[in-house]
């Protein structure tokens, strides 16, 4: 009986989007990977990370964008305190290290190649009872005079 259970532990612990993933643990595996992991081959870190947080699957088509944070987790709920836009979005009062992960080429069936780009932008985020459960995009800083 206890092998059937570890059996069944492991099993939901490899699929994330098992029964009990709320939005913001979904936000956080989708979004957030601080400290950056360092992956074998630099230039494929978006194909890696996407696939190893089963955003992207055999069986499901590639998702056009993703952006991973390289910031804790506490900075991003940090941002649901902060004035809403007139869109109802939260941004983070400071920039945050991110990579951008855009899909290459016009196909979406896997396999699913992506263009990753480093930058230092503000991050905007819908949130849900004081956590954020949406990253709806990113903007520059803004320029010094």
């Amino acid at each position: 009986m206890a092998g059937w259970a570890l059996c069944m532990a492991l099993v939901l612990a490899a699929l994330p989007e098992a029964v009990g993933e709320s939005r913001y643990e979904k936000f956080l595996r989708q979004h957030v990977d601080y400290p950056r992991t360092s992956v074998f081959a630099a230039h494929r870190y978006c194909e890696t990370m996407l696939a190893r947080r089963q955003v992207t699957a055999p069986g499901r088509p590639c998702k056009p964008s993703n952006t991973f944070v390289h910031a804790p987790a506490g900075e991003l709920v940090a941002a649901c305190t902060q004035t809403p836009d007139t869109a109802g979005l939260h941004s983070t009062p400071t920039p945050m290290s991110l990579t951008a992960c855009r899909l290459r080429g016009g196909d979406t069936r896997p396999p699913c190649t992506y263009r990753a780009r480093q930058l230092h932008h503000h991050v905007r985020v819908a949130c849900l009872d004081g956590l954020p459960v949406h990253l709806a995009g990113t903007h520059m800083p803004p320029r010094e005079v």
